[in-house]
């Protein structure tokens, strides 16, 4: 797997969910560089919705994906049932798919309601051929200001110069 993913890796992964109808916005690092900052990252944060069909999708887009959990020490990651029941007691996950690293965060630092906050103001950016639902660059912002880890501060200057930008 590539040290940081190209559009290609985020393009099928996002493909995968879209096609098992799976509701979820991109965030992160992922959503920083599909908004154009040029920020590097090495995997594709989603928020999915929490509802039982969107759990149920879920399941299965994980499944297709071959989708493992990221342990260190495993580099193919660890066999996992993706089952909607096992999803509905996390509030993040770290995989390892076939096209890549993979997280769901299903309540993002400075979004306690997920998905369900997120998506009003998300948009829909092209990656290859594919229309991918991305957090918008506020939110973005937003949720790097409220997690506060060094390399959430550490974006924050770029991240808050393109917004003023816009």
């Amino acid at each position: 797997m590539p040290r940081e993913l190209g559009d290609e890796h985020v393009a099928a992964m996002c493909q995968v969910l879209l096609d098992h109808g799976v509701e979820f916005v991109v965030i992160g690092g992922m959503a920083a560089r599909l908004h154009g900052t040029g920020h590097a990252t090495l995997d594709v944060d989603v928020c999915p919705a929490t509802t039982d069909n969107n759990l149920v999708a879920l399941s299965a887009a994980l499944t297709q994906l071959g989708a493992r959990l990221r342990v260190e020490g495993e580099p193919d990651g660890v066999a996992f049932a993706a089952h909607p029941d096992a999803l509905r007691q996390v509030t993040t996950m770290t995989l390892i798919t076939d096209h890549g690293p993979l997280d769901l965060c299903f309540a993002p630092e400075g979004f306690e309601h997920g998905y369900a906050q997120l998506h009003p103001s998300a948009l829909h950016v092209v990656v290859g051929a594919v229309n991918v639902p991305v957090a918008s660059l506020e939110d973005v912002v937003a949720s790097k200001r409220a997690a506060g880890r060094p390399k959430d501060v550490a974006a924050l200057p770029a991240l808050e110069t393109e917004l003023r930008r816009r």
